[in-house]
């Protein structure tokens, strides 16, 4: 019983308020034993009249609140004893000295104390205040420097707050760095974790703990993988959890021979391959998802003497983060650190013709010259010269064009000309809203023919043709003053009405053009074509494979636009016709273990029309009615195609329309009076002229009224 007492003195014997309750509790128990001791046990009953007086003693020693009670209830109990102790001048008269002045030093310390008492006091304060006072009195013990009082301060904090984390952060720090009894910090740990299991630094310093008081690997495997299902809302924190139980088994395999330490290699190299496996899809591309990766190759290098093991793990990140220059970078220097120059110049000859964010591209060029120059021989210098040089000039070239486009896109606007540009874009909208009923008006009532707004933008390119010229022309005059237009100036209606209104098409077509970057134009003049590629071929395998026949100039690889992903198909630029030639005659040559296609690019030529279905040559307004999405071409392109595709559905001759094909339910009105319809037999055969002038509407209105 008694071991009971003082380990609950040793707990909470010290708390201002409360602590005097355990005392008083201990001390009656030592004075039944006194009372319950038989007569004629002197020796027995003097040893327990002692231990009770050295309670009393031991109890004003501490700073409580009952201390004064304290003192006159031991004056009481040392009369009984036969002892008087003060008198009219010294209250104090008979203790000792030690004595005295413990009790007077006690005493102090309450008064202190006291202040930061009342402010804890539950009931009087919000929660708020209250823990900012238990705060301010924590600072005060730790600056007195007794650890076994600021923990009984920390214990009573939690208990009015049991899942403020910032509060058991500071209170593990502190048992960490003072107090470091194992039983203690461990029984601490375990209940924070169980209070506040979102709080990943409070596990990690759990699993640190365990591993500085020797745990069991059992118990700290056990701690790790509970640590795992609290479910933290960053990813950093987990990847912080897997290092921690990193740098724990990689302690621990230092301390072992190469015998037992093989074990620990699996369950270390098993911990990276979880932490990489979670935390793909979550830290891709950043520095953290390096760092994990780049310790991982270096533990299995240097602990384990795996280095092929340790350039695998270099080569799945190359997988997923081939982007960052600074995988490379990490990779190479591995390389160098052990020796491996080769390797290393293996790496460059990978990488350098890669893209890279930034500079990046650029830096990784430089960076091979200086390898070169420090590891390589002078022959090394100069192949690695050979391919960085047209890589750097390609970069430096597509830096100035991407400076001069920004330049046109965005210039710097002149002094005193921001309030004109101003003016002009608020009357340029002003005409746009005013004119968009007109605009929706006149598109309304020309459905049936060329309107303005329909086109606008092709109609830039459109040729004008004379009455004389071939095909229908592209001018059609106004016709009964439509709007209060006329044809007077020489300019056509598509011109005009642009003019006056601005279309919705017009309108956007304009302020894409003015916005967008424009993009590089091929025109592959002397190009090939190659498909059946592998999809891991680079630039360079690719000069190779033409080294013999030479005069490459250019390489583009066609990748997906939304995956980023090789498609197998490449044009490349030749520097004139007899290269292309000779490249074209390796047709079907093995690259990389698929047989090649070689054609030679030829986007002049045009697509071969499909059989059965119609077109009308001429159309409205001068523009072709074709299939969908049909392009107005020159009269070049037009006999060339009629001489190249004798089946053409239509043609002009003499202002008569000759149709061919099923289509022709689709036509114009004015060209069905002249082409012959469906169902049209030998018996109905009929001619032109004979064909009865089409009925207006009051015609319309009296057959139905007869019928």
């Amino acid at each position: 019983m008694r071991a009971l007492f003082e380990r609950a003195l040793t707990a909470a014997g010290l708390h201002v308020v409360d602590g005097g309750k355990l005392w008083a509790a201990y001390r009656e128990f030592e004075q039944a034993l006194l009372i319950a001791m038989e007569e004629n046990s002197k020796d027995v009953k003097d040893k327990q009249v002692d231990r009770i007086r050295n309670l009393f003693r031991r109890q004003l020693s501490v700073p409580l609140s009952d201390i004064d009670s304290t003192l006159q209830d031991y004056k009481f109990w040392e009369e009984q004893q036969g002892v008087v102790i003060g008198n009219d001048i010294d209250h104090l008269a008979g203790l000792p000295s030690n004595v005295i002045s413990a009790y007077k030093k006690a005493l102090q310390m309450y008064n202190a104390r006291a202040g930061y008492e009342e402010k804890v006091a539950r009931g009087k304060h919000a929660d708020t205040e209250l823990f900012q006072n238990y705060l301010s009195y924590i600072n005060f013990e730790e600056s007195s420097g007794d650890p076994a009082r600021v923990q009984i301060l920390y214990e009573r904090a939690i208990t009015e707050f049991p899942v403020a984390n910032d509060l058991w952060l500071s209170y593990t720090q502190y048992l960490d760095s003072n107090l470091k009894v194992p039983s203690i910090i461990k029984s601490v740990y375990a209940i924070a974790v169980r209070n506040c299991p979102w709080v990943e630094a409070l596990w990690a310093k759990y699993m640190l703990a365990l591993e500085r008081f020797d745990a069991s690997e059992e118990e700290l495997s056990a701690v790790f993988e509970r640590s795992l299902h609290c479910g933290f809302p960053n990813p950093n924190e987990y990847l912080d959890l897997f290092l921690v139980r990193a740098d724990g088994l990689r302690r621990q395999i230092m301390k072992m021979d190469e015998i037992s330490k093989s074990s620990y290699l699996a369950q270390l190299r098993e911990t990276f391959q979880r932490a990489a496996e979670y935390l793909s899809s979550h830290l891709n591309y950043t520095d953290q998802f390096l760092h994990l990766h780049a310790y991982w190759a270096r533990l299995e290098y240097q602990l384990g003497g795996d280095l092929e093991a340790a350039r695998g793990v270099w080569e799945s990140l190359i997988k997923t983060c081939g982007g960052m220059l600074e995988v490379w970078q990490g990779y190479i220097n591995m390389e160098l650190s052990a020796g491996n120059i080769s390797e290393a110049r293996a790496i460059y000859k990978k990488c350098y013709s890669r893209r890279f964010k930034g500079s990046g591209s650029e830096e990784i060029c430089e960076s091979w010259l200086r390898f070169e120059r420090e590891y390589g021989s002078l022959d090394d210098l100069d192949r690695a010269i050979t391919k960085v040089t047209p890589r750097l000039k390609e970069l430096r070239l597509f830096q100035q064009q991407q400076e001069t486009k920004s330049h046109e896109i965005v210039g710097p606007s002149p002094i005193g000309q921001k309030d004109d540009i101003t003016k002009s874009v608020t009357k340029e909208k002003a005409t746009y809203q005013a004119s968009s009923k007109l605009s929706n008006s006149l598109q309304a009532s020309n459905k049936r023919k060329t309107g303005v707004g329909f086109n606008d933008r092709k109609d830039q390119f459109k040729r004008k043709k004379g009455a004389h010229g071939k095909g229908l022309s592209s001018v059609t005059p106004n016709k009964g003053g439509e709007l209060g237009l006329s044809n007077n100036d020489g300019k056509d209606r598509d011109t005009v009405s642009r003019e006056l209104v601005h279309g919705e098409a017009y309108q956007q077509t304009e302020v894409a053009n003015l916005n967008s970057v424009e993009q590089p134009v091929y025109t592959d003049q002397c190009t090939a074509f190659l498909s059946n590629l592998s999809f891991e071929v680079t630039d360079e395998q690719l000069r190779q494979f033409f080294s013999d026949t030479g005069g490459v100039m250019a390489i583009r690889l066609l990748r997906d636009r939304f995956s980023g992903k090789p498609r197998g198909l490449a044009y490349i630029d030749f520097q004139n016709e007899e290269k292309l030639s000779a490249a074209v005659e390796k047709n079907r040559q093995t690259l990389l273990g698929k047989k090649v296609s070689i054609a030679r690019s030829n986007p002049k030529q045009s697509k071969r029309e499909q059989p059965g279905r119609g077109r009308i040559a001429g159309g409205r307004g001068g523009r072709a009615l074709s299939g969908r999405g049909s392009d107005t071409r020159t009269d070049e392109r037009r006999g060339s195609s009629a001489q190249s595709a004798p089946t053409a559905v239509s043609n002009q001759q003499k202002g008569h329309v000759k149709l061919t094909g099923s289509n022709t339910f689709a036509m114009p009105r004015n060209v069905a009076r002249t082409a012959r319809p469906l169902g049209w037999g030998v018996k109905d055969n009929r001619s032109n002229d004979a064909e009865e002038t089409p009925k207006s509407n009051e015609e319309f209105r009296k057959f139905l009224l007869k019928s």
